[in-house]
C-alpha cells in the first residue's frame, strides 16, 4: 500500500515537473499532436488540491448571477503530462490544436475556444473581454482539436471566481499568475 502511494506521488510530481516553464527542453513550446496526454493550468495552478483562482473586476458586492471581466494579467497554459496523471486530457487520434472554454464548452463545440494552443507551454492571457461570473466556482475545460470520440478527451481545472471589489483579502491572498 506504502508502495503504491509512493508511486502514485511520484507520477503526481513528474507530471508537475513536466508542466512547470523550462523543466524539458524537449517538450517546451513543442507541437500539439496526435496521441498525447496533456494538463492545462490556470494561473499557473493545476486546480488542485485547491481551485485555481480567477480575478473577475465587478461592481459592488457580488450577486446572484452577476457577471463581470476579468482582470487583466492572468494567463492559462496547457503542457504534456503523464497518463497516469489523475484525469488528463488526450488529444486522440486526430488532435492538432487545444482550445480552452471559461466553463463547458457548448455543445458541438466546432471551434478552438476562447483561447487556442497550437504548442505547449505557452502562457496566452486570459481575455478581458470574457463575461465570468463575479463569485462561485466552475471549470475551465481544455479540449482537444478536431475531436476523435471516443478517443479525445477535455481536461478540467477547478477555479474559484473572486471578485476583486468585493473580497480584497481573498485575492491579495493568491498569486496573480
Amino acid at each position: 500500500m506504502v508502495r503504491r502511494t509512493l508511486v502514485i506521488a511520484a507520477l503526481a510530481l513528474g507530471a508537475v515537473a513536466l508542466m512547470a516553464p523550462g523543466a524539458n527542453g524537449a517538450t517546451r513550446h513543442a507541437r500539439v499532436h496526435a496521441h498525447q496526454y496533456f494538463a492545462g493550468s490556470v494561473n499557473g495552478s493545476l486546480g488542485t488540491p485547491v481551485p485555481a483562482v480567477v480575478k473577475v473586476v465587478c461592481p459592488g458586492p457580488t450577486t446572484p448571477g452577476q457577471r463581470g471581466h476579468p482582470l487583466a494579467g492572468q494567463t492559462v497554459e496547457v503542457g504534456l503530462t503523464l497518463p497516469a496523471v489523475s484525469n488528463p486530457g488526450y488529444t486522440g487520434k486526430d488532435g492538432r490544436t487545444i482550445g480552452v472554454f471559461f466553463g463547458p464548452p457548448p455543445p458541438g463545440a466546432a471551434g478552438p475556444g476562447q483561447v487556442r494552443f497550437t504548442r505547449y507551454l505557452v502562457s496566452k492571457p486570459i481575455p478581458t473581454s470574457l463575461e465570468l461570473p463575479c463569485g462561485g466556482t466552475g471549470t475551465v475545460t481544455f479540449v482537444p482539436f478536431p475531436e476523435s470520440p471516443p478517443t479525445s478527451r477535455s481536461a478540467g481545472v477547478a477555479v474559484e471566481y473572486a471578485n476583486v471589489a468585493a473580497a480584497p483579502a481573498r485575492v491579495a491572498a493568491t498569486p496573480s499568475g
